[in-house]
């Protein structure tokens, strides 16, 4: 039985009492809600909208310890950021793989400046040292007929070779979704979506009780009882800590960051690329999608002062991107040849000590920060989401004395939800069995069901994308999807990828998924309408026709 649905979490959260509530349901979050779950803690996990709707899903889709962090000598937050790299590797075989990247190194006459070969071989030495070579691969020069081999439309005049790394890649919402999932499966933690915290409620010693939730679905407000409240919301932490009677320390600058997906015949690619952007101090990467034909590109990393619930990709952030890959490539792109955008609000530590923030949010730490106030309420922020899973360990690690508690972390070799035993063989694997596998893991045996009774889920549900209609159906019935936006932008990636091609098959979607969801006619209409007008609004903010 299928125990991962809104339903039965709604009853179990208007009639149980829990030793903690999480608030928030990103990598984060859902990380906290698996740590505090496995301790034995009686763990509830909501999500104001989707899982993974903020920014979970809206990063680069990259696990790594990042190149450029040191650069700013945080030495210890690239060797962390690379030692949960491999926990990932190895707890997620599913759902994250390796990724080699390719940083092409230019110059004039065939000649490239010695200064900047040994700076490059120097950092990616110290990247290996550090914890690279975990990943059991070591970096590597280049010729430039091996670097036009993995990216053909680099500038041949002024290609002289390049470097290789490795790091690892994933699908950020799919892991976010699968941590809740796992939370739920192994540790009976109490998951539910679009149940938005408005309010707590507080014991005669001061002590939070409760958690005040309206159910956006329905409209339907009641109470959680609890003993205890983590706000692991991200960018939204200020905002949730204000409805307490207590003030929360966190402090947090949202930094924005876009992203634009292009087909894979413009900009042809078989591993990520660093380009430099002409003109300033930042790279930018361009990453191939891992089935689709498409490549994507990103990142921007800049204040952001707006609306935390729509931050938008703008039609200066697609020049600044577009910029940056014709200036090492031929491709030439234009908006013309754009399939996707995306943008999203990093939640970083803000300066101390008076300090002001600067114009690069790039140079902001990416550490993170756990907090608590006296009501035992304790708040998570910062970080980034290749190490979820330590910064779970120190939030619970503070839980767990707030409350009491005894009991270890055992996250760091847990395998999550679909896994692969050890034992299993999975190489092998071609076609949509391959597919399945990279999405579900073993969990994929319930499409393949589905598909053998009934043969026609097989088909593609979207022209030019490896989805099948099972894996819609699934999503219905064992993912918590409760919109075609969910179905369309997180549990696959199709809204992304190609927003134009999306929107064509979005009424037939819409009408799959209807049984499984109680959708009339007029519901289908509106679910179709309003993915409509979310591309509509993020294409005109780019300043691109649909």
């Amino acid at each position: 039985m299928n125990s991962f649905t809104r339903a039965s979490s709604l009853s179990a959260l208007r009639n149980e009492t829990f030793d903690t509530v999480v608030i928030g349901a990103g990598m984060t979050g859902a990380g906290v809600a698996v740590d505090a779950a496995q301790r034995g803690l009686k763990t509830a996990l909501i999500e104001a909208n989707d899982i993974a709707s903020g920014t979970s899903s809206k990063s680069s889709k990259m696990v790594h310890g990042g190149l450029r962090y040191l650069q700013q000598r945080e030495f210890r937050l690239v060797y962390e950021n690379l030692r949960e790299r491999q926990r990932l590797l190895k707890n997620a075989p599913h759902l994250v793989r390796i990724l080699p990247f390719l940083i092409p190194l230019f110059g004039k006459n065939g000649a490239v400046s010695q200064a900047v070969v040994k700076g490059y071989a120097s950092a990616l030495r110290l990247y290996d040292l550090t914890g690279g070579v975990r990943i059991g691969r070591r970096y590597q020069k280049v010729t430039q007929a091996e670097a036009l081999g993995h990216l053909p439309t680099l500038i041949v005049d002024r290609l002289v070779a390049g470097f290789l790394y490795f790091d690892a890649r994933g699908d950020d919402a799919r892991v976010a979704l699968t941590l809740a999932r796992t939370a739920a499966d192994k540790f009976d933690a109490t998951v539910a979506n679009y149940l938005r915290a408005e309010g707590f409620t507080y014991g005669e010693s001061g002590d939070v009780n409760g958690v005040k939730v309206r159910d956006t679905v329905s409209g339907e407000t009641f109470t959680i009882a609890t003993r205890s409240v983590v706000n692991a919301t991200g960018v939204w932490v200020e905002e949730v800590a204000e409805l307490g009677i207590h003030e929360s320390e966190s402090a947090v600058t949202p930094a924005k960051g876009v992203h634009i997906s292009v087909s894979k015949d413009r900009l042809p690619a078989d591993v990520a690329a660093v380009f430099a952007v002409p003109g300033d101090r930042r790279s930018i990467f361009v990453v191939p999608f891992e089935e689709a034909p498409f490549t994507f590109v990103g990142t921007t990393d800049t204040p952001f002062d707006g609306d935390v619930n729509s931050p938008m990709c703008t039609a200066e952030d697609i020049e600044y991107l577009l910029r940056a890959v014709n200036g090492s490539t031929s491709s030439n792109l234009t908006t013309a040849d754009i399939t996707g955008v995306w943008a999203g609000l990093r939640p970083l530590l803000s300066p101390k000590n008076g300090k002001s923030v600067s114009e690069r949010t790039a140079d902001l730490s990416r550490r993170h920060s756990v907090t608590t106030t006296k009501d035992r309420m304790v708040h998570v922020t910062g970080g980034k989401w290749t190490t979820y899973r330590e910064m779970a360990q120190d939030t619970v690690d503070v839980l767990m004395s707030q409350l009491n508690k005894s009991g270890s972390c055992g996250t760091v070799n847990l395998r999550l939800f679909g896994a692969p035993s050890r034992s299993e063989d999975t190489a092998a694997l071609t076609g949509l069995d391959l597919h399945l596998y990279q999405r579900f893991g073993t969990a994929r045996h319930d499409i393949t069901a589905l598909i053998a009774e009934r043969p026609e889920l097989a088909e593609p549900a979207i022209a030019g994308l490896p989805y099948v209609k099972a894996e819609f159906i699934y999503s219905a019935t064992h993912e918590m999807a409760v919109t075609l936006t969910d179905f369309l932008s997180r549990r696959t990636r199709a809204h992304i990828q190609d927003a134009r091609a999306t929107l064509v098959a979005a009424p037939q979607i819409a009408e799959l998924v209807a049984p499984y969801l109680d959708w009339d006619e007029s519901q289908r209409n509106e679910q179709v309408a309003a993915f409509r007008t979310l591309v509509q609004t993020e294409f005109s903010a780019a300043g691109l026709t649909i």
